[in-house]
């Protein structure tokens, strides 16, 4: 263990998200972290919660915009900080059969050993390409640089690439898959995610100029 965490070689995470739409705009998620591994590191891992409100059609801004805030709890065996907050703008834009995204996150430690911190910049690009209507392939880009006032040295920051791919196999099923690698040594080397979501609208009587994406289920 380092700073009383445990080490992530060879840990499967799962989580868990139930996402209710409030309105066509805004949205609250809920997120329920367990770990499953060896040498005793099974086990729940955290909560969070994350209220998401985006940009209204009206506005007609040239590309997607919305605003999340993510607070929660985890265990501190599974990380330095039992208390965090993160501010994640999201920003896309799609052009053609490529799709843009940037989320410049914003994270911060409410209670553990990096409280003192401050905020750090931990930003995350993607881009794909769609090949055609069911597969759309790209790289994923996940950093955290370190506090706004002094970044962390390249060795010590949190940078790791992912090639994946979305699959669009049905209007209320979401599918992406990845393989990741780190791009210094401190960064896990090696990993290997899937995400599988459903949409269930809980209020299909409605007319059909209901949001679709209202409620939503997804399992992680």
């Amino acid at each position: 263990m380092i700073n009383g965490v445990y080490p992530t070689h060879g840990i499967f995470h799962e989580t868990i998200e139930i996402t209710h739409g409030i309105t066509q705009n805004f949205e609250i998620g809920f997120y329920l972290f367990n770990a499953l591994a060896t040498d005793g590191r099974s086990g729940y891992v955290g909560s969070h919660i994350r209220p998401r409100i985006s940009a209204p059609d009206k506005w007609k801004l040239p590309f997607g915009l919305s605003l999340s805030g993510e607070v929660g709890y985890q265990k501190l065996q599974y990380s330095e900080d039992d208390w965090t907050l993160e501010i994640r703008p999201i920003i896309d834009k799609t052009i053609g059969k490529f799709y843009f995204s940037l989320n410049p996150t914003i994270d911060n430690s409410l209670r553990g050993m990096n409280k003192n911190e401050g905020f750090v910049f931990s930003p995350n690009i993607k881009t794909s390409y769609t090949i055609n209507k069911l597969v759309a392939a790209g790289l994923e880009y996940y950093g955290s640089l370190g506090p706004f006032n002094r970044f962390s040295p390249w060795k010590e920051q949190d940078e790791q690439l992912f090639i994946a791919a979305d699959f669009d196999i049905s209007p209320v099923w979401e599918l992406n898959m990845g393989y990741g690698f780190g791009l210094n040594n401190s960064t896990n080397a090696s990993i290997l995610k899937l995400i599988l979501g459903k949409r269930i609208d809980w209020q299909e009587k409605k007319s059909k100029q209901s949001n679709p994406k209202t409620e939503s289920t997804r399992f992680f």
